[in-house]
């Protein structure tokens, strides 16, 4: 089943673009349907979850809120939604970028020129307050941006991180969906059983890491974690031997993983070692 991911610029018309494109697949459009999950593992209001995905979170809010868990977290939800097998349009998330790795996953952004973005957001607010409708727009990019950098250390405005560009300016919404169906059905991005192997390790790389996050014990441990074909890479420092010993056990317990290979090293260790 198809998979495309989306990504947007406030004022762009990739809601649009997104709806129609789900639309015309006959697969679910997913950007609200996981908020729920996540405000539940983090335990905070959905609506809290909502204003700092959109850039809308006041100083209180983003000063306590808990950013990791909250891409560790949806990454989890978002990936192992995507391996249910019945496709689906992904809107934000971050989903263009943590889907680099699977084949058959069709990544988009969306765009327009910021005077027409202006534009089309004081007609929707129906309002002429030009500083205000600015304002908006720029909290939207820098959140946008702030989270690609923290989580995936790309810039989202890069070209080369999609496989279509879309600017709105020039082309209708209709015409973006007829653009994105065209990818879609190409052999290039025919879903295989390589692919389906790349995105089933994708998921467990997020799970493990949601495992980890979701455990006391590991909460703060700063891993890297990496799947292939079932075998489960931790590398990194811990601060102690029971942390290395536990975060093994967290991750092999998760189901699917067939085996783990640590490399991560214990501070307590390594500060014996130069006494």
């Amino acid at each position: 089943m198809p998979l495309v991911a989306i990504t947007r610029e406030m004022g762009s018309l990739g809601k649009d673009v997104a709806s129609g494109l789900a639309e015309a697949l006959g697969v679910p459009l997913v950007y609200h349907e996981v908020i729920d999950h996540l405000a539940d593992r983090m335990r905070v209001r959905k609506s809290h979850v909502i204003r700092l995905l959109d850039g809308k979170a006041n100083i209180v809010e983003r000063m306590g809120a808990d950013k990791t868990s909250l891409s560790v977290f949806t990454a989890d939800e978002i990936v192992n939604l995507a391996l249910q097998g019945k496709g689906a349009v992904i809107r934000g998330w971050g989903a263009t970028h943590l889907f680099h790795r699977v084949p058959h996953v069709v990544r988009v952004r969306v765009c327009a020129p910021h005077a027409l973005r202006k534009k089309r957001m004081m007609e929707r607010l129906r309002t002429q307050d030009e500083s205000f409708v600015e304002e908006e727009i720029r909290r939207s990019d820098e959140a946008q941006s702030a989270i690609m950098r923290r989580y995936f250390n790309v810039d989202w405005t890069d070209s080369a991180h999609y496989d279509l560009v879309l600017n709105t300016e020039r082309v209708s919404v209709g015409h973006c969906v007829d653009e994105v169906l065209k990818l879609v059905r190409c052999e290039e991005f025919a879903e295989t059983d390589a692919s389906r192997r790349e995105l089933a390790d994708v998921a467990l790389q997020s799970s493990v890491r949601a495992a980890l996050r979701g455990d006391k014990r590991t909460r703060e441990l700063r891993v890297e974690v990496e799947a292939d074909n079932g075998v489960v890479t931790l590398s990194g420092l811990a601060d102690d031997e029971d942390q290395t010993t536990t975060a093994e056990q967290l991750a092999a317990a998760v189901p699917g993983v067939a085996r783990v290979a640590s490399d991560l090293r214990a501070h307590s260790r390594i500060r014996a070692r130069n006494a």
